[in-house]
């Protein structure tokens, strides 16, 4: 990602639509220019956290002013313009959702898969999600250059919304009592991936439709979250080209 230094800087770059990944601020910067600039990442719903001071010793050959800023590789989209989009091209969306995937390789390699196997977009939460950086844009070959990716601050909102534009919710789950084999997939739908420690959150579970789960007949009971993405995304290619 490409980092800016400074508080003007960093001002300019949200007045130009940059899309801003992430924020560092110094503790102890204070003063007038720090505050206006506090109101507008709020203001702008970017999210920012206070660092220790030995985080910004390697910029200090830069005019940091205690802030350092990274702008991402892509440009997000709005998610309810791609379902829409995908509705009026006569296609069933297909938008894979990452709640809390925070491995930046995972991610990639499940862009990847995304991109392979149909999925319109991937949809991501602003925060506890992997950064979309240049390791994560290599690990998807590429694919992260083309698959559309939407961020929201509020995931199960976005959640709601996708289900009221038409949209069944199927999470990848050990907790449900389907196989994915025993699922109809073939509509449109929001997939849900859960974190590689924790799973899909228990508020994204609640609004689900189905609960799929990956049978495993080996000695190790779970899947990386990448693998059980690209075996999902199959088998939903698989029902829709049948």
């Amino acid at each position: 990602m490409q980092i800016i230094y400074g508080i003007r800087a960093l001002s300019e770059a949200m007045a130009a639509g940059k899309t801003i990944e992430k924020v560092l601020i110094k503790k102890g910067t204070s003063g007038a220019l720090i505050k206006e600039l506090l109101d507008e990442l709020k203001n702008a719903n970017v999210h920012y956290q206070h660092a220790h001071p030995d985080r910004f010793l390697r910029y200090q050959n830069k005019n940091h002013q205690g802030v350092v800023a990274y702008i991402s590789d892509i440009i997000y989209q709005d998610i309810l313009d791609i379902v829409q989009q995908a509705f009026e091209n006569g296609e069933d969306p297909l938008v894979l959702v990452c709640d809390g995937i925070t491995d930046v390789r995972n991610f990639g390699a499940i862009a990847r898969s995304a991109a392979c196997l149909g999925a319109h977009a991937i949809l991501i939460p602003d925060k506890n999600s992997a950064e979309v950086n240049s390791d994560a844009i290599k690990t998807s070959a590429g694919a992260l250059n083309s698959m559309p990716v939407c961020k929201t601050s509020n995931l199960a909102k976005t959640m709601k919304s996708l289900k009221t534009a038409g949209l069944s919710i199927v999470a990848a789950t050990e907790k449900g009592e389907k196989t994915l084999w025993q699922l109809s997939l073939d509509m449109p739908m929001a997939l849900v991936m859960g974190s590689e420690s924790d799973g899909v959150s228990s508020e994204i579970l609640k609004m689900c439709d189905e609960l799929a789960t990956i049978p495993i007949s080996g000695n190790i009971s779970s899947l990386n979250v990448s693998v059980s993405a690209g075996i999902l995304l199959y088998e939903i290619n698989r029902q829709r080209t049948k």
